[in-house]
């Protein structure tokens, strides 16, 4: 009986360390196929990066947690005004620049650039933090693209608040000339016309958004920027199928 006993508990002991060897080693594996925040910079000059760095430790962490898609990226940087592009899509696995494109901030956020942010409801301002896209759904702007925030006081309240991808007139840099800059939503990234639909082809199911301001109450405590321990917090990360429609 001692002799099952020590044996059972060497195999439960070496079971254990194959899992973890197997974890480091898929983590190790990942990080070698990601490309660099400069590798994303050459293919987007005009994006910043010391975001691109901050995006790509965000979304190793919830890859390597939560799952999702493996391949896609979108970074969204909020301290650039609303009159320039601020909303990159990488393919991570091809090293390419999907998108570079123009996307709008909540009306109270601010008027070209965006300088407040929250997570109310009905607050009008634009989150920051990690997203998961879902599916989609026809709601008053057509088809939109559901958001899931991650970051629990940052953006977790996206669901009640239908932030949401979706076109919308507003968002073309055609107006600028009038405005001075883009239209603003209600909190929603909002995108032209002309390429929403690809977009949101492109994003559902899966993949993650990065949306970028430096907050420095967030930079210091989101759980995706934690440095190597990635101490992400196991939680919930379907989406809700009861999302009030905009």
């Amino acid at each position: 009986m001692p002799t099952i006993r020590k044996f059972w508990g060497i195999f439960r002991i070496t079971i254990a360390s194959a899992a973890l060897f197997s974890l480091g080693g898929w983590k190790a594996a990942h990080a070698g196929q990601l490309p660099s925040a400069e590798e994303l910079h050459r293919l987007a000059p005009a994006s910043s990066l010391s975001a691109l760095r901050l995006a790509l430790n965000a979304y190793q962490c919830a890859s390597a947690r939560l799952g999702g898609s493996d391949e896609l990226l979108t970074v969204i940087d909020y301290s650039k005004p609303s009159r320039d592009k601020r909303l990159w899509v990488f393919d991570l696995r091809q090293r390419k620049l999907l998108f570079e494109e123009w996307v709008t901030h909540g009306k109270n956020s601010g008027d070209d650039l965006a300088t407040s942010f929250s997570n109310r409801v009905n607050s009008y301002q634009s989150s920051i933090g990690l997203y998961q896209t879902g599916e989609t759904y026809r709601g008053k702007h057509g088809r939109s693209l559901r958001l899931q925030g991650l970051e629990p006081g940052f953006n977790d309240n996206s669901m009640d608040r239908a932030i949401v991808m979706h076109a919308a007139a507003y968002a073309d840099p055609k107006v600028v000339p009038a405005l001075g800059r883009l239209g603003r939503s209600e909190g929603c990234p909002a995108v032209r016309p002309a390429v929403a639909q690809r977009l949101i082809d492109t994003l559902q199911n899966g993949s993650y958004v990065f949306a970028y301001y430096p907050q420095k109450d967030w930079l210091k405590t989101s759980q995706f920027l934690a440095g190597s321990s990635c101490s992400v917090m196991a939680r919930n990360s379907t989406l809700s199928p009861d999302l009030a429609r905009r």
